[in-house]
């Protein structure tokens, strides 16, 4: 407990009390919830963006496919084999469960934009300037790449932007305006982020 100065060794001062204890206090208490409030309101806000696909581990982790162990998928009935991935993307219909969550969103500007990949399988999550396709050209249903996605993982600005399963990339700095994101893989993924 703090002394009052009433009860300092040489102190002239009467005795008052808690004043002094209370003052000390509430100061204490006061400096202490403002620069609790100036944290929270320094801190970024984060949105939250999911990646999702229904990949077949049993047909894409065949050798003649994408490989082992590429799909880590746990398929509960609801999966889609690698042929009709294929199939229906060359058709110009492709699967909808491969998808961005949400398609768009507003953004304050410094909002950290965080990307989970929830699939089976990677994605990117890469900025475009127009919508295109991507760097697997039977994914593409005829639409040419988007030259941000035309060289694949050959580019360090799209290795960048990929999300391996069960993992989360931040995106931050974003400036105001519309940014476009598609995957550079499954092209029909696509997103816009609107920042204010």
């Amino acid at each position: 407990m703090f002394p009052d100065a009433a009860h300092l060794p040489g102190s002239t001062l009467q005795p008052k009390g808690n004043t002094m204890m209370k003052l000390a206090m509430g100061l204490l208490i006061s400096s202490l919830m403002l620069a609790g409030a100036w944290e929270i309101e320094k801190a970024p806000s984060v949105a939250q963006v999911v990646a999702l696909d229904e990949c077949d581990p049993a047909t894409f982790n065949a050798p003649t496919a994408a490989g082992p162990d590429f799909c880590k998928n746990v398929a509960v009935g609801a999966s889609t084999t690698f042929s009709t991935l294929f199939a229906e993307a060359a058709a110009g219909h492709p699967d909808p469960k491969w998808d961005f969550e949400p398609d768009s969103m507003n953004v304050k500007e410094g909002t950290i934009v965080s990307v989970v990949n929830s699939g089976g399988e990677p994605h990117t999550f890469t900025e475009v300037a127009k919508f295109g396709g991507g760097f697997i050209g039977p994914l593409n249903g005829g639409e040419a790449a988007a030259p941000e996605c035309s060289a694949g993982f050959s580019s360090v600005a799209v290795a960048k932007t990929r999300i391996l399963q069960g993992s989360q990339q931040q995106f931050v700095g974003l400036s105001k305006g519309e940014h476009l994101f598609q995957c550079c893989i499954h092209p029909w993924m696509r997103m816009t982020v609107n920042v204010k």
